[in-house]
This record gives C-alpha cells, structure tokens and sequence, in this order.
C-alpha cells in the first residue's frame, strides 16, 4: 500500500513538471505597455517598468508576441521588447529559443483570455467587438464615429435650418409689424388731416355765421327809413 502511495505521488510530479516547465523568466528591456492581445492595438493594461522580471508564458508561433505574468497580472508583449537568460547570455525571446528556452507555442483568443483575466476591465464590455480582432474593432469604431459625427451634422444643418427659418419668420413678423405701425401712422395722419379739415370748415362756417350774424345785430341807418311828416327823427 504505501509503494503505492509513492508510485501515485510519482506519478503526479511527472504531470506537474511540464506545467511547471511551461513558463521561462524574463527580462523587460525598455518600460512597456502589457495589454490585453498580442497587438498595440489591444487595450494596455500595465505598464512593465525597464528591467524589471516576468515570467513568459507562452508566445505566438506566427508573430512574437508573448502572454507575460507580472506581479500576479497577466497580458503580452512583444517579444522585441523581453530578454530571456540562455547559455548564460541574454537573447530577445523569438521563435528559434521558445524550444530551448521551455517556452511552449499557444494560441490566443478574446473569449477565453478575458473571461479569465479581464472581467472587471471596462474594456471587457465591448468583448463580442474585440473577439474579432482589433482591425475590425478600430474599423467598426471609425464607422461608428463617422456615423456619429454625420448624424451630429445633420443635427447641426437641421438646427441651422429652423433657425433660419424661424430669422426669416421674425424678420416677416418685425416687416409686418412695420407695415401695420406705418398703416396705423397713416389712419393717424389722414384722421387728423380730416378732423383739422372739420376744424377748419367749423371755423369757416361759424366765421360767416358770426359776419351774418352780425349784421343783422347792425343798427339800421336812420337814412334807410322815410321820415314822415311831422316825425322828430327827420329833423336831424
């Protein structure tokens, strides 16, 4: 029984060393974006100072790119950026060390790599855009834009154009309101022309009424009557 515990205890190292061969300590040359694809495009998701120690998980086999551990984060970097230690020198991790150095050849996809790492990014919430690589990400995005910035000018020239239309019908409002003010001042005028002209006729007919007036309040001429014989008034 217990050459059987050793055997299964055996066993199980035998399947652990290669996951734990499964990764090669590197070096960072320059500080670096690690981000969430093997692209520039990906979103960065830490910054790897200079010099500073990871642990390469794997690359790509058709582009250098490698899924980097640094301080408990996971992400890729190009591999012209990350230095392995071989034959007691330092190389930039490429496809010709990945073998020699324990670096195993994996694959990379959105889907999975974010569901496990990247639930709580914001990014994560445009995942179905993202899994179709970042060309088509950036492209539906520029159309998006550009759909956006059309519909901002059709807003804009919608706008302009009531606000012309709402100018032109103040400016047909303020030329009504100067042609009713104009055709109010000319009532006026031609009601005070006619009112002075009834003034005027008033004063003219009371002028003649006044002279007939008086003269009939005139004292007649003694000389308009015939004196009569023996009236006083003809002696003088």
């Amino acid at each position: 029984m217990k050459n059987l515990f050793v055997k299964i205890a055996a066993a199980g190292l035998l399947m652990l060393a290669p996951a734990i061969a499964e990764a090669a300590e590197g070096y960072s040359t320059a500080n670096v974006n690690m981000r969430a694809g093997p692209s520039t495009r990906y979103p960065a998701v830490a910054v790897i100072p200079a010099g500073s120690s990871i642990e390469i998980r794997g690359c790509l086999s058709d582009v250098n790119w490698c899924d980097v551990e640094f301080y408990g984060g996971r992400g890729w970097v190009s591999g012209q950026y990350v230095q392995a230690l071989y034959q007691q020198r330092r190389v930039y991790v490429g496809p010709q060390y990945y073998r020699p150095l324990g670096i195993p050849m994996i694959r990379f996809s959105v889907d999975n790599y974010w569901d496990r790492y990247y639930r709580n990014r914001d990014f994560y919430r445009e995942r179905d855009r993202w899994s179709r690589g970042p060309d088509y990400y950036y492209r539906d995005r520029d159309n998006r834009d550009r759909d956006r910035d059309r519909d901002n000018r059709d807003r804009d020239r919608n706008w302009r154009e009531r606000d012309r239309d709402r100018d032109g019908r103040d400016r047909d409002r303020d030329r009504d309101g100067r042609d009713r003010d104009r055709d109010w001042r000319d009532d006026n005028q031609r009601g005070d022309r006619q009112r002075g002209d009834r003034q005027r006729g008033d004063l003219q007919r009371g002028d003649r009424q006044g002279d007939d007036r008086r003269g009939d309040d005139r004292r007649p001429d003694r000389r308009d009557f015939d004196c009569r014989p023996g009236d006083p008034s003809c002696d003088e």
